[in-house]
């Protein structure tokens, strides 16, 4: 009985729970009776009389209770009304036999106490059987409304009884019986037709109702309105509400409430908005919320500016707020000792406010119409002080701190200063306020509020430019002159970027601005003095030294300067860079270095001392700025020491200068692209071992130094067009490749360091590398090959099945077995897992010209003799390491610009700011210039993509039409060509997948990159449509699929194609190519999986399986064919063996399998429509078979964690197993509701099923509890919840199909997976008196008969598992 005892407690909630009655009744049973009750009534007295309406109910299962008891039913609600209509129908004197027992009623209702007794819920007589079902019971009234033949009766004798009640006051018992009698209309299952006569003028009868009642009574009577009429009175009762609403303010917010969710024509409910619209300067506050959602809801596409303007207009906050709260000031002025009363007014005014705003925020956000009118509304201010208020709120949104609101608003804001910069002049005063909120401010948003401030102070002469001068002038030197970096970098910024504004070419413009052609000599020494005073404050810092350098390279980059300021500026810095970092070769430095300097990548034979050099390993021994890059100090007084850290930014600000002094010519610093630098032997070799810290610190900041220097002149040259000068560029590319791998080996034995700063414009100059990521992917790596021993040998609680041993190779190594992998895998392996990927924000930035390398093919490179003639001639060509280092540049930057920041994988702990370190001269770009770039590489990057294609179809055929034959993994060759590969579908799948091209103006883009693929299908068709560039970049594409080298080329080349087919406005023919396609890489066996069981990643090949179930036409069948055939394969293989059919199914991998197919299948049924007994038999019979087809599945994949029990298998069927059955209830049972008579067999079996299916559930459940993981057992209650409610929803189909006494009880012993008895303490005492039959129900098949209209027959049964303790 205890099954019995714990299950009521948890009822299925039925319909009806929705009605305001049951909480009433609940509280009006828990007070104690009346004093007052009648003496004629004795406590728990029956009512006895003759009449026909008390018998005729006891007959059909009432029985009524005399005072305030209950009236009790003895049946199920369901049962007595159709009992009792069959006997109304069937009785000899029908239809008499109505009239005679609404008299009855009538009677019986003149008592008070009698009266509230029918409105109140009866009392259900339960049995332990009928236990299982809902607790609570309509009343008499509501059950005798759903009876048809009765409720017209039955509503015009409510009507008639309600005004008795209208002006009393409520009962002592707390009930109000206006509402108890307004309750019983609501939500009624089915409405007789209102035409007949009785119910005619219910719409006019409400109103009337409505028109004499009180207030309170009013409010409750309107609110009832939609949930008592049918939609064919919405417009009567629209109608009628609009017409209140003019005589009885009162009740504004209930009508407009209704009327929202009313169906009225739009006529009516634009006449009930204007006639709102006309009231809002004198409603009241609590009142206005409501007001205005109603408006809004009401707008339509035609009048929605209109309507915003005229709200905006009227909508005064001001007039509506303040008052409020003046009054409660006063208020609590005058009223000391009553601070509650005036404190819950201000709260409650503060309140309405906050709702206010909710309802606006919610419909701009999720409404179009509503946002676009909004800002429509805005952009047609023409009043002076509506835009001091714009401006005001963007300056307040730009210093609270936010960082999406900052850069939001300062775009707005730079926007406006673009568009309209006179209004702007205006409001200067207030955007110069923001430089006191400079602190929380990143160097971006930094470049964009003092590219506002000195466009307003200096693009024109104004009243109030000259005090915006001033002050940033004041900010600009008190942040220069601080010793803290945080501060000088906001001074340096702003120092440069108002230079850049004072000193902009205007001579395009000269036209437009008379006189203002030429800089003026004021204007030129204003500029050179402030640059002089950002150089002489930065110069002992050579991390600010850096950054001015890069800020200033960045200013001739972007915008024009004046003639003059180029001229000076190329002047100083070609002198100073020569100084500082440029000697003589023939001079070979001397002194007391810790390695023997040497002259080394140069690209000329010099044979005099005509050649120069950069002086880099001397600079870096002079200076210790290794460990924090701070102040220099000077060693000798007479000679001013540069920090080689400023030798790469420097340089970049000398080639731009002179880029744009000679419009591109670097003829005059072109020997900086073959000069040698003086470094020292850098391959490691034996010595490396022996070498101190120290050193070897010192060897890798000469290594990162000479890679930036070489990333910078790649940056110069890259855009030259001499052959000579491609190929010493082509060779600077493989200098930085064999140096990176150098630098690989040194960091492998330099643990703890840090690299000497590359990008400078950082929020905090505390940068380290990060260099976790790799160490614990080799962790894991080295965990799952060796922690499957410890599995094996400590696993007591397991199954004794050797597979579910197996299968927790999936997860991570246990927290005890991490220490001890991390201090092997430090000692043995440490050397080999630095990743440079960890190390990107120490490289400088390479420009996005310099992907213009990708076009060159073979360059012809000419050597002459002394003589200058041609000696020989050397065929250059850009090879696949260099090739691979460019792709993985480009491919990060699409990442970081293109990629949507919500699918953007981001690592824990791991802010935005250094996200983006790296990439600052990226983002001067908008992502439409970026993506316009790309779109030039396509061509080249198909030659690349073709080359690689038929250098893996060589292969095939190499290996007998084996990709991945014998032999073609092996070499350092067939790694790069495939890196390669991925990396060129991962930079065109970021380019396609960019939502840019779902903006009108990118269209013509989107365009140009498809014809670039569709010509190379077919070359020479212009002018093709959208859908056929669409299909032929497709095909295209797909052909790409028989040289795919690796699972994750495969992945990219899905993803690709998926991303091109949504572009396209019929993409079903190609769907089932996606599915086909994933089909054959699940199929294939990939080279990784030879060499290690972790080859694929877990979420690429979770990614493609799930593509491969969502685009695939029949999900159940593929689920099927994968559970059905692919993972007997694998339980009957060896144990480092797969599946034969999907080799992508290991022990290792089926938790991935497992965990899609039990997510899409949850997915897929609960996508299935329910459906309606209206729909025809042909639909039934469809869904049925679906369902049939789904459990089948779901029993398939339930049965597999009797082998694969490891946690991850368990924690995934727990989960998905409770919304399959949640799924089940929702979708299926409607279903076999009216199913069961036609196809009694089908349903019978369906529910066999799954009864052994949620059985094995319940044993889930125990064995979760029995090992008492926290993972598992915090799924139990909602799963066993869920199956207690299927228990109870079954029983209502059986009773529904007249087959209630095919429903029996019994209990269900906790078992575990292997189907094993899990004694307790408590069952074990109890053993002696339990029985020992499993006396769970089952589903019974016999047949049954049928019998007249009941239908009655003892077809089936159907039960759920609960525990069989009390707990």
């Amino acid at each position: 009985m205890a099954l019995v005892k714990m299950v009521s407690k948890r009822r299925l909630p039925t319909s009806e729970d929705k009605e305001n009655l049951t909480e009433d009744a609940s509280k009006a049973r828990k007070q104690p009776l009346s004093k007052k009750t009648k003496k004629s009534h004795v406590h728990n007295e029956v009512e006895e009389n003759n009449s026909v309406f008390v018998k005729l109910l006891k007959t059909s299962g009432i029985t009524l209770r005399t005072g305030e008891n209950q009236n009790q039913l003895a049946v199920d609600q369901i049962i007595f009304q159709r009992k009792l209509f069959q006997t109304l129908r069937k009785h000899p004197s029908y239809p008499k036999i109505i009239e005679e027992f609404v008299s009855g009623l009538e009677s019986y209702i003149e008592d008070q106490n009698s009266f509230r007794n029918c409105l109140l819920s009866c009392e259900h007589l339960q049995d332990e059987e009928a236990s299982m079902g809902t607790s609570y019971c309509k009343s008499l009234i509501k059950l005798l409304l759903g009876i048809d033949i009765l409720q017209p009766a039955i509503i015009k004798i409510l009507f008639e009884k309600l005004p008795e009640f209208i002006f009393k006051n409520v009962n002592s018992d707390g009930l109000s019986m206006p509402r108890l009698i307004i309750n019983q209309l609501k939500w009624l299952d089915r409405v007789v037709d209102s035409k007949s006569p009785p119910l005619q003028d219910l719409t006019t009868k409400i109103m009337q109702l409505i028109s004499i009642a009180p207030v309170y009574l009013q409010h409750d009577f309107v609110t009832s309105l939609p949930e008592i009429l049918g939609d064919s009175q919405h417009a009567d009762v629209g109608k009628e509400l609009s017409d209140l609403l003019t005589e009885n303010t009162l009740l504004t917010v209930p009508i407009l409430d209704v009327l929202s969710s009313l169906q009225l024509e739009p006529k009516l409910l634009t006449k009930v908005r204007q006639l709102v619209m006309g009231k809002l300067s004198s409603v009241m506050l609590d009142d206005l919320p409501m007001i205005i959602k109603f408006i809004l809801h009401s707008i339509t596409a035609t009048d929605a500016l209109e309507v915003i303007s005229e709200l905006r207009e009227k909508l005064d906050l001001q007039h509506c707020i303040l008052p409020s709260l003046l009054q409660a000031s006063q208020s609590k002025v005058k009223n000391k000792g009553q601070k509650s009363s005036s404190g819950n007014q201000e709260n409650s005014g503060q309140d309405c406010v906050i709702l206010l705003f909710d309802v606006i925020k919610s419909a701009v956000r999720y409404e179009k119409i509503i946002s676009e009118a909004w800002i429509k509304a805005i952009e047609n201010t023409t009043s002076v002080s509506e835009h001091k208020e714009v401006i005001g709120a963007l300056v307040t949104h730009i210093c609270s701190g936010n960082e999406a609101e900052v850069d939001t608003a300062l775009d707005v804001l730079l926007d406006l200063v673009v568009l309209n910069p006179s209004a702007m002049r205006l409001n200067a005063v207030f955007v110069k306020g923001i430089l006191d909120y400079l602190d929380n401010m990143s160097p971006q948003q930094i470049r964009k509020l003092f590219y506002i401030l000195s466009t307003l102070a200096f693009s024109k002469q104004h009243e109030a430019s000259s005090h915006i001068q001033d002050d940033m002038h004041l900010v600009i030197r008190k942040q220069l002159s601080s010793t803290m970096f945080k501060y000088k970098l906001t001074g340096i910024i702003g120092a440069v970027t108002m230079a850049g504004i004072i000193a902009a070419d205007r001579s395009r413009s000269s036209s437009l601005t008379p006189g203002r052609g030429d800089l003026s000599s004021e204007q030129c020494t204003q500029v050179t003095s402030l640059l002089q005073l950002v150089h002489s404050c930065s110069e002992q810092s050579p991390q600010a030294s850096a950054l001015y350098y890069d800020e200033f390279a960045n200013l001739i980059q972007g915008r024009k300067l004046a003639p003059q300021v180029l001229e000076w500026a190329g002047q100083t810095i070609f002198n100073d860079f020569q100084d500082a970092f440029v000697v003589d070769i023939c001079v070979v430095p001397e002194g007391d270095y810790p390695f023997p300097v040497k002259a080394l990548y140069g690209l000329e034979d010099y044979d005099s001392c005509d050649g120069i050099a950069i002086n880099l390993l001397p600079l870096l021994f002079s200076r210790d700025f290794v460990k924090d890059g701070g102040r220099l100090t000077s060693q000798e007084s007479d000679q001013k020491l540069v920090s080689p850290l400023c030798l790469a930014p420097y340089f970049r600000l000398l080639r731009l200068c002179v880029d744009r002094q000679h419009n591109g010519n670097l003829e005059e610093i072109d020997g900086l692209l073959d000069c040698p630098i003086f470094l020292t032997d850098l391959e490691p070799g034996e010595r490396l071992e022996s070498m101190s810290v120290k050193e070897r610190s010192f060897i890798c900041s000469l290594i990162f130094l000479t890679l930036n220097w070489f990333r910078e002149v790649v940056n110069a040259f890259c855009r030259q067009t001499l052959p000579e000068m491609k190929v010493k560029v082509l060779t600077r590319l493989k200098h930085i490749v064999e140096l990176q791998q150098l630098l690989e080996k040194h960091l492998a034995v330099t643990p703890d360091y840090v690299p000497p700063l590359a990008n400078f414009d950082l929020e905090t100059s505390e940068v380290t590398p990060h260099t976790s990521t790799a160490v614990s992917a080799k962790i894991r790596i080295q965990g799952n090959l060796g922690g499957r021993k410890r599995k094996a040998d400590g696993n007591k609680t397991s199954s004794p099945d050797p597979l579910s041993k197996e299968d927790n190779s999936e997860c991570d190594p246990a927290p005890s077995d991490r220490s001890q992998l991390e201090k092997e895998f430090r000692g043995k392996e440490e050397k080999t897992s630095v990743s440079l990927q960890n190390y990107h924000a120490f490289f400088r930035e390479l420009d996005l010209e310099v992907f213009s390398i990708l076009h060159c093919g073979l360059v012809a490179k000419f050597i002459l003799d002394t003589e200058m003639h041609t000696e020989a001639t050397e065929v250059v060509q850009l090879q696949p390491p260099e090739l691979l280092f460019l792709l993985e540049d480009l491919a990060q930057k699409l990442e970081n610009m293109l990629t949507p920041s919500v699918t953007r994988r981001v690592p824990f702990l791991k802010s935005k700011g250094n996200r983006n370190i790296g990439f600052s001269h990226l983002h001067q770009r908008s992502a439409s210039e970026i993506a316009h770039s790309v779109v030039q590489l396509l061509s080249p990057m198909c030659n690349h993509l073709e080359n690689i294609h038929n250098y893996f179809q060589c292969l095939t055929a190499k290996n007998h039409d084996v990709v991945d034959g014998p032999g073609s993994t092996t070499g350092q060759e067939y790694d790069i060509m495939s890196s390669c590969y991925q990396r060129l579908l991962q930079i065109l799948h970021g380019l396609f997948a960019w939502n840019g091209f779902f903006q009108p103006e990118n269209t013509n883009l989107l365009y140009s990159a498809l014809e670039v693929l569709a010509n190379r299908l077919k070359p020479g068709e212009p002018d093709q449509a959208l859908e056929e560039l669409l299909s032929q970049s497709f095909h295209y594409l797909q052909n790409f699929h028989l040289s795919i080298p690796s699972f994750q080329c495969a992945l990219y080349l899905i993803r690709l194609l998926m991303v091109i087919l949504e572009k396209s406005t019929a993409p079903t023919q190609n769907k089932g190519k996606i599915a086909s396609l994933a089909r054959q890489f699940l199929f294939r066996v990939w080279p990784s999986e030879e060499k290690e069981k972790s080859g694929i990643p877990n979420d690429q090949l979770q990614a493609l399986l799930s593509i491969y179930l969502e685009h695939t036409d029949s999900v159940l069948k593929a689920i099927e064919e994968i559970a059905g055939v692919g993972v007997p394969e694998l339980i009957s293989s060896p144990k480092e063996a797969s599946s034969s059919t999907f080799p992508t199914l290991t022990r290792h991998t089926f938790v991935i399998f497992f965990h899609v197919m039990m997510a899409e299948l949850e997915k897929t049924v609960k996508g299935l429509q329910a459906g309606t007994a209206a729909d025809s038999e042909q639909i039934h019979e469809e869904k049925l078979l679906y369902w049939n087809m789904a459990v089948r599945d779901f029993s398939i994949l339930i049965n597999l964690i009797k082998v694969f029990d490891s946690r991850p298998v368990l924690h995934v069927c727990l989960k998905y197993g409770r919304l399959f059955v949640e799924a089940f209830l929702k979708q299926c049972m409607p279903l076999l509701d009216f199913s069961f008579r036609k196809h009694r067999e089908d349903v019978l079996s369906l529910l066999e099923t799954f009864q052994l299916n949620t059985r094995l559930l319940h044993h889930l459940c125990g064995h979760s509890k029995i090992h008492q993981d926290t993972k598992l057992t915090k799924h139990v209650p909602l799963l066993k919840k869920t199956l207690e409610l299927l228990v109870c929803r079954v029983k209502a189909m059986l009773i529904l199909n007249n087959c209630r006494e095919a429903f029996w009880l019994g209990n269900l012993k906790n078992r575990d997976l292997q189907g094993e008895e899990i004694i307790s303490q408590n069952s074990q005492e109890s053993t002696a008196d339990e029985s020992e039959d499993d006396t769970s129900s089952q589903v019974s098949k016999s047949k049954g008969t049928e019998d007249g209209e009941e239908d009655e027959a003892s077809d089936g049964e159907k039960e759920q598992e609960s525990d069989d303790d009390s707990d």
